[in-house]
């Protein structure tokens, strides 16, 4: 029987060290800018990451992200997803942590890009602990 916080993940989350995300809002009538800062990402799968913000984001509202790695900042990983958690990051300098689930990936209107999920699996392979 699993317990109150068992993991439900079904991707294997992985570090990619000094990648930064930017992120913006979207919604069906509006579709804001992307923020100026960049906030580290403290861990990625193939279904979502979690990353450190000065500000909180509204739980279930959609953003899109993009996802820099270092030695690659022409070539961002942009991934669309909703926010499932905002818990605080008490005594930190940055005040929230930030976690997201991505859309699906697929050829469909609305879809994530097949090719961020390739380059996600990549770096899975890549950064994953063995």
């Amino acid at each position: 029987m699993p317990h109150r916080g068992a993991e439900r993940r079904a991707c294997e989350r992985f570090v990619v060290p000094d990648a930064t995300v930017y992120y913006k809002k979207e919604s069906f009538f509006f579709t804001g800018e992307y923020t100026d800062d960049c906030y580290p990402v403290l861990d990625i799968s193939r279904g979502g990451c979690n990353f450190l913000s000065h500000k909180p984001l509204k739980a279930k509202i959609k953003v899109s992200l993009k996802i820099v790695l270092p030695g690659e900042e022409d070539a961002a990983i942009v991934v669309k997803g909703r926010v499932v958690w905002v818990p605080p990051n008490l005594g930190r300098s940055y005040e929230y942590r930030i976690g997201i689930q991505f859309d699906p990936y697929g050829a469909k209107k609305g879809n994530n890009a097949p090719e961020s999920l390739e380059r996600l699996k990549a770096l899975e392979q890549k950064f994953k602990k063995i």
